[in-house]
């Protein structure tokens, strides 16, 4: 069984806020809103944080990408990465594209391989995947596995417990 993203609906929004996992051509927001949205559907994720910006070339939904609140610049996640960290909710693969980012809660996001349940989150080559393989300098802070292993072949996703993951690229904690 594939995982799925969830169904999410804002909480603190107006009328007119762009839906979790719509992708607009239009900039509906200032870049850097964020917003809490409840899982509605049967996944019952709970509650989540998400933030606004645009996408970047090969964005795609679930990926791990670095953002930049003030002007909305996302990269895609990679090795030896120095960002904030959020999940596109959708396939933001053009700067052209605009959405949102899931910055804190359960998450469903690209990892490589089994994730182990509680496993430490790294960045890896694979840009917006993660593993549970440790990588001196890769790891991602404010991330856990919480899948239990349930990634399957042709899925590559996994559930994460997330809370405004960041990474740094340091190879110990003198430098």
């Amino acid at each position: 069984m594939a995982n799925t993203v969830g169904s999410w609906v804002i909480e603190n929004g107006r009328i007119g806020m762009q839906p979790i996992a719509d992708t607009d051509t239009i900039q509906n927001h200032p870049f850097g809103t964020i917003v809490v949205a409840k899982d509605v559907g049967t996944t019952v994720y709970g509650q989540g944080e998400f933030i606004y910006v645009k996408g970047v070339a090969s964005g795609a939904l679930r990926a791990w990408a670095g953002y930049r609140s003030k002007s909305g610049l996302t990269t895609l996640a990679v090795a030896d990465g120095n960002y904030s960290l959020g999940v596109m909710m959708s396939t933001l693969d053009a700067t052209t594209k605009f959405g949102w980012l899931q910055i804190k809660g359960r998450s469903v996001a690209k990892c490589l391989t089994a994730f182990a349940d509680n496993g430490v989150v790294y960045l890896t080559a694979t840009a917006g995947s993660v593993d549970d393989a440790s990588v001196i300098g890769d790891i991602v802070h404010g991330a856990i596995g919480r899948n239990g292993g349930t990634v399957t072949v042709g899925d590559l996703a996994g559930e994460f417990e997330i809370n405004r993951p960041l990474c740094e690229n340091r190879v110990s904690l003198t430098n």
